[in-house]
């Protein structure tokens, strides 16, 4: 309280309580660079419990050699400069008493009395080890960030909260066009097309004031666009950082344009293996095919004959024969015409088209050809198709192909059994998915095939070359379902297929 009192009287506090509060070490040293007084804080750092203990010639003498001339001279210049005039601080190098060394900055502050005479220098020492060691953990940091964002093989881009670009990877450049300076500072939407130029900082802002997530730590398939202006798929998955109270976003950029490329040369090899294999089918039912459209054309022939034949008696008698060898002639036409326009359609090359369908009646139409000489071989068929089965989102070519050739395999491998007996049964799962059950009194599959049934070129037949099924499951799985097989109870097997329900149906000339 007494050195308050003496402090608003006009004397100067006692210079003790000032240094001990001070956090660094404060010296403070006469014209002969003498140590006066000395922090607290100091004498810890020195190692001494007094300035008694100061060794001789200190601070001077604690000063490495390398900076002592330097030290020694600012002092110097320090008592001969004006009251309270600036010293531009400088480095120092400390060799203490306990052998430790230590960089430090040095700042000097003339001291004048009452006269106005600078008569003491305070210095200070501020440790610049921790700060040293900091910044160099820093340049190794962006160093290393450096050469991530030259070789990272995926394009990489940082930006702040604003959805200004802060960093743009070396693959970034060669992706988008753009040199580095180019983009720096610039507005990330630079990189998309319209729409999403135009929303993505709104979507941005909203993220910032509801944090609700929709593409970061998730991913998806978004639009890029080039310097040039060309567009392009790309994968971008987007990570947060926070650096005190800013946030970053991190997005990692996967050009998608060969792999949709390829993706499409692959869909049109698989097209033209289904193709193929449609039309393998249809060789093999050639002969069984031919033996279908003789009958309905022969039966013609025969209705057409005898009405020709009956012209030459009695008109009006044979009126009613008449009208009845007409309409059953019309509907042989009708019967052969629907065999061939079926077969057409599954021969058909034609592109991918899938519509919504009633699962009835694609797999009812599909029976049409696969039961083609079934009949003749003593193949007893049945069909039950529930009535809450609705619709399907599907290619009904595709769909009746697996449908074709897993009744076609049923058939054969029904050749030698006493029973054969085909039945297909189209039942709902759930709200969401359909199966249609083929099952067969057949000679069963291997078991040691399995799972492998599936596989290209894994045949149960000693002429077959094993794609069939394999084509079976790449339709069934590019239009999100199933197919497995399993043994039948009765004996033979069963082939499960499952697709997903649809909404209504549509029309073919929609």
């Amino acid at each position: 309280m007494r050195e308050t009192i003496a402090y608003h009287n006009g004397r100067l506090p006692n210079p003790e309580s000032i240094l001990a509060g001070l956090p660094n070490c404060v010296m403070i040293v006469d014209r002969n660079l003498r140590a006066i007084n000395c922090s607290v804080a100091g004498l810890n750092i020195l190692g001494v419990a007094s300035i008694a203990e100061l060794p001789h010639g200190a601070p001077g003498t604690c000063v490495a050699q390398s900076h002592r001339p330097q030290f020694q001279e600012t002092v110097v210049r320090a008592f001969d400069a004006q009251p309270g005039r600036h010293i531009e601080p400088f480095e120092v190098q400390l060799e203490l008493p306990d052998g430790r060394s230590m960089l430090a900055e040095c700042n000097l502050a003339p001291l004048a009395n009452l006269e106005g005479e600078i008569d003491a220098v305070m210095i200070s020492f501020q440790d610049l080890t921790a700060l040293r060691k900091t910044e160099s953990k820093l340049d190794q940091a962006n160093s290393i960030l450096k050469s991530i964002l030259t070789t990272i093989p995926d394009a990489m881009v940082v930006i702040d909260e604003a959805g200004l670009v802060s960093s743009f990877s070396a693959t970034a450049e060669k992706m988008f066009g753009y040199a580095q300076g180019e983009i720096i500072g610039q507005n990330v939407q630079i990189l998309m097309p319209e729409p999403y130029r135009a929303a993505h900082d709104g979507y941005l802002a909203r993220y910032i004031q509801t944090d609700e997530k929709r593409i970061i730590g998730i991913g998806r398939t978004v639009v890029g666009c080039k310097k040039d202006g060309t567009t392009f798929p790309l994968q971008l998955e987007v990570g947060e950082a926070k650096i005190g109270d800013e946030r970053y976003f991190t997005g990692f950029i996967i050009d998608l344009t060969e792999k949709k490329q390829t993706e499409a040369e692959l869909q049109s090899l698989q097209a033209d293996l289904a193709h193929a294999s449609r039309l393998s089918a249809v060789g093999t039912l050639a002969s069984a095919l031919a033996h279908e459209i003789n009958q309905p054309l022969t039966a013609i022939a025969n209705y057409l004959s005898a009405a020709r034949d009956m012209m030459d008696g009695d008109l009006a008698e044979n009126r009613e024969f008449f009208l009845e060898a007409l309409q059953e002639s019309v509907s042989e036409s009708l019967r052969a015409g629907i065999i061939v326009r079926r077969l057409r359609e599954f021969v058909s090359r034609g592109e991918i088209n899938r519509r919504v369908l009633s699962i009835a009646q694609v797999v009812e139409d599909a029976t049409v050809l696969g039961m083609i000489g079934g009949q003749e071989k003593g193949v007893q068929f049945s069909i039950n198709i529930a009535p809450d089965t609705n619709h399907v989102f599907v290619d009904r070519v595709q769909i009746q192909q697996v449908m074709v050739n897993l009744m076609r395999n049923a058939i054969e491998a029904m050749a030698d059994s006493p029973q054969k007996k085909l039945h297909i049964a189209v039942t709902s799962i759930d709200d969401e998915r359909v199966e249609i059950a083929v099952s067969d009194t057949g000679t069963g599959i291997d078991q040691e095939l399995g799972d492998r049934i599936f596989d290209p070129f894994a045949s149960t037949k000693g002429t077959g070359m094993g794609l069939g099924l394999s084509i079976c499951r790449t339709i069934i799985e590019a239009h999100g379902g199933t197919i497995r097989a399993e043994p039948n109870p009765d004996g033979g097997t069963i082939f499960r297929v499952t697709l997903e329900k649809a909404g209504q149906e549509q029309n073919d000339d929609e």
